[in-house]
């Protein structure tokens, strides 16, 4: 299927690695052009060497979403280098994981920068060029957390709905200029949940690092987490023109864990 990408310009945040890295491949491997970001200047030089032979030119940029003036070279880097914003992709690392009276007030602070303010900042920024485009959209990567609560994940529980809800309104309120969407991704194999897996077993809640995937899959009908790419093809079906009548849906993208 054509998505009808091609030339288009897409910012992905935290997309050095994970989630966000593989919604990125996948804009990139439909043609559209693609900025990326990441903190650590050496595992951005390695995702920007990935996008080497694909259809879509990539920029690589050091950036902290936390900072809002670095979101806002971001967007303005995006537009120059590429003539323009069609598509933004908000994604961020995961929050510090452990019981709720484990978390401290900074923690919960820290954890709605990281997840909430980041996505705020992001799109204020460019809402000027995706409604000057011609399909506009914006894609959250949130969590099947936002529906139902996973146990040790108290702050990515909590805070990360606040992007849900923020998402639904500006949805009704862009349109027909913009679109935005949510996706709600189960477990699939990033270094965010190999960080999860290890700092269960710290904790002592598993004995090998095989028990802790296997945690990770309980549940899941697929058996199985899932592969970043397949969240990467979703969130590129998102942005297409292909998905031209879908704005404000949360779109699980779980193996069927969900049952709410």
């Amino acid at each position: 299927m054509d998505l009808h990408l091609d030339g288009d310009a897409a910012l992905v945040t935290a997309s050095s690695a994970g989630l966000g890295n593989a919604s990125a491949l996948a804009l990139a491997r439909e043609g559209a052009n693609v900025t990326i970001c990441g903190r650590d200047p050496d595992r951005l030089a390695d995702a920007e060497a990935e996008f080497e032979g694909l259809d879509g030119d990539v920029l690589a940029l050091e950036a902290d979403i936390t900072d809002p003036k670095d979101i806002s070279a971001l967007v303005e880097a995006t537009v120059d280098e590429f003539g323009g914003l069609d598509h933004v992709v908000t994604s961020a690392g995961g929050p510090r994981s452990g019981p709720f009276l484990d978390m401290t007030e900074k923690d919960f602070y820290e954890a709605y920068d990281l997840l909430v303010m980041s996505a705020v900042w992001t799109v204020r920024e460019a809402y000027p060029h995706l409604e000057a485009s011609d399909g506009g959209s914006w894609t959250a990567i949130t969590s099947t957390s936002v529906q139902e609560a996973l146990d040790g994940l108290v702050l990515s529980n909590g805070v990360r709905r606040a992007v849900v809800g923020i998402a639904k309104t500006v949805a009704r309120e862009w349109a027909p200029d913009v679109r935005a969407n949510v996706v709600l991704p189960a477990a699939h194999e990033t270094s965010r949940i190999e960080e999860l897996v290890e700092q269960g077993l710290e904790r002592g809640e598993y004995s090998t690092y095989e028990e802790g995937l296997e945690d990770w899959a309980d549940g899941i009908p697929m058996g199985r987490i899932g592969d970043p790419d397949e969240l990467g093809d979703v969130v590129a079906f998102l942005a297409s023109d292909r998905a031209s009548f879908v704005t404000g849906a949360s779109v699980p993208v779980d193996g069927g864990r969900l049952r709410s």
